[in-house]
């Protein structure tokens, strides 16, 4: 078996993997990285009038463009590793259709939850870990077991209480650093997945 054919088999997981992988490598490689972050990173201050990059894409298709950019390579391979060990299991239950449609509105719930806590900020945010955050929250409403007998909208609750402590402390040890990491981005993906997961799941199987 050739490798476009195994390419074309794999599964949409891989593909999306492969794709940001390309991406990130291209522009390294081009020594473009920071005018890649002005063109396709998500500046919350182009959202407001008067502010604008010349040659940017529309800053509406930004959060997309977002995720296929990174920092540096430990930023990637986190990520994509996130990716791979979670993807696989989303996109299992709810399928391609449902993986990519979850991937997506992560992508803008993400950036709209940075925007919200960074509405005057510049900077790019660059990287796909508001997507891959609503991989993470469906994987992990999905395939978590509720404990104590707690299950419904408390066990939500608790896997969403865990993720914003988590990403709260992830947030306190980057402190002063030079390359802040978007805690909220993270924290709004992390919800669209746990909110989205059981709809996308019925919808798959609305027909069963």
């Amino acid at each position: 078996m050739d490798w476009q054919t195994r390419l074309a088999q794999s599964s949409l997981t891989t593909k999306i993997i492969l794709v940001t992988a390309v991406c990130w490598f291209l522009v390294l490689a081009l020594g473009q990285e920071r005018w890649a972050y002005g063109f396709g990173g998500f500046i919350p201050l182009r959202l407001e009038d008067g502010f604008e990059i010349p040659g940017a894409l529309p800053v509406i298709l930004t959060p997309l463009s977002a995720t296929l950019l990174h920092a540096d390579l430990m930023h990637l391979a986190f990520n994509m590793l996130l990716m791979f060990v979670c993807g696989k299991g989303v996109e299992q239950a709810l399928g391609g259709r449902g993986l990519m449609s979850l991937y997506v509105v992560g992508a803008y719930v993400a950036a709209a939850g940075h925007y919200m806590f960074n509405a005057d900020s510049a900077g790019p945010m660059i990287g796909a870990s508001g997507a891959v955050s609503a991989i993470i929250g469906a994987y992990a409403l999905l395939y978590s077991k509720p404990r104590n007998g707690v299950g419904g909208w408390r066990h939500v609750a608790a896997l969403a209480g865990a993720w914003i402590v988590i990403q709260l402390l992830i947030g306190l040890t980057t402190l002063g650093s030079p390359a802040q990491i978007a805690i909220m981005a993270h924290i709004f993906g992390f919800g669209a997945g746990l909110v989205l997961a059981r709809p996308l799941l019925l919808w798959r199987y609305r027909d069963a």
